[in-house]
């Protein structure tokens, strides 16, 4: 492992550039491609691909290409959950998705985090927050979810809506940014 690439994994700021990091990018480009032009009729090729390409990849979970991740190592979906098509990971840091998880197409969880300052921001130093969504949750159709975000078990996220901030377990959020609007009994 590298200095850069530690940084990273730690959540300190970094350069991408590191051959370590790129080498774990190339990777990962390698299979989702594998994965995207994957066979209708070969879903055990698919399968492959993924358990390759994941982290974790939990008993009876799919995602439906095309996919998008920077690592793919860094994301880890639970047991029975399902991401739609067109799902962009942007797993600098750990993506923990729970069991049971609905994920409409269109979705995009972003860990990456990027200086404020320009000047380190033109020197291509970047960071990352983990992203955690609980057991039996549902983001709809064309949610976002930032870096550093918890969702919480049972929750919804209405279509469209921008998770900026930690949602606890059993409401229904909507909006951007996303607001619980309902408790769920």
């Amino acid at each position: 492992m590298s200095a850069m690439k530690d940084r990273m994994l730690a959540g300190e700021p970094y350069l991408a550039d590191d051959p370590a990091i790129v080498a774990d990018l190339e990777r990962a480009a390698r299979l989702t491609e594998r994965f995207n032009r994957s066979a209708a009729g070969d879903p055990q090729g698919r399968l492959a691909a993924l358990r390759e390409l994941l982290g974790t990849l939990g008993e009876d979970a799919w995602i439906r290409p095309p996919f998008h991740c920077d690592y793919g190592s860094q994301t880890h979906l639970g047991p029975r959950s399902f991401v739609n098509f067109n799902a962009v990971f942007l797993d600098v840091a750990r993506i923990t998705i729970g069991a049971d998880v609905q994920i409409g197409p269109n979705v995009q969880l972003l860990t990456a985090t990027h200086p404020v300052e320009p000047e380190a921001r033109r020197a291509k130093w970047e960071a990352a927050k983990p992203i955690t969504i609980g057991d039996n949750v549902w983001l709809g159709g064309g949610v976002i979810v930032l870096a550093g975000v918890t969702v919480g078990d049972n929750t919804v996220v209405g279509a469209g809506a921008v998770v900026t901030r930690d949602l606890p377990a059993n409401v229904v959020a909507v909006g951007n940014p996303a607001r619980p609007i309902r408790t769920l009994t």
